[in-house]
């Protein structure tokens, strides 16, 4: 059997990492902050956060997705570490953002997540 092991994969020119384009991994993902002034806690390939009011975010793509039906987001949120009873839904018109909506499912009311996780899959441009 063989082993490959490394830090860090490279372009053919060796100046910076490989693209993934046709393959399954994830192009983007995110975990912000929506309460208060809403930020980014850490993600791949998100370039920014806008809030849009109460429950509605806006996530711009670093790099843009090849068209807005060849990638698939998917999202989850939380009111606080312990919340339940809570769903996110997410629309991608645009190949370069996805918009996210957080509702209290029991009430169908928008509210501010503490804790909202997008992930995108599909094909870059």
């Amino acid at each position: 059997m063989s082993e490959i092991r490394a830090t860090t994969i490279s372009d053919a020119a060796g100046t910076g990492p490989i693209t993934l384009t046709k393959q399954s991994a994830a192009k983007a993902w995110v975990n912000f902050n929506g309460t208060g002034t809403a930020s980014i806690r850490d993600s791949v390939n998100v370039a920014s956060l806008t809030d849009n009011g109460t429950g509605i975010y806006t996530l711009t793509y670093t790099s843009s997705m090849s068209s807005t039906s060849s990638h698939v987001p998917n999202a989850n949120c939380e009111e606080s570490v312990n919340g339940y009873n809570r769903s996110a839904t997410v629309t991608s018109s645009s190949t370069a953002h996805t918009d996210c909506r957080f509702f209290n499912t029991g009430t169908n009311v928008l509210f501010d997540g503490e804790y909202g996780y997008v992930t995108t899959h599909g094909d870059l441009a």
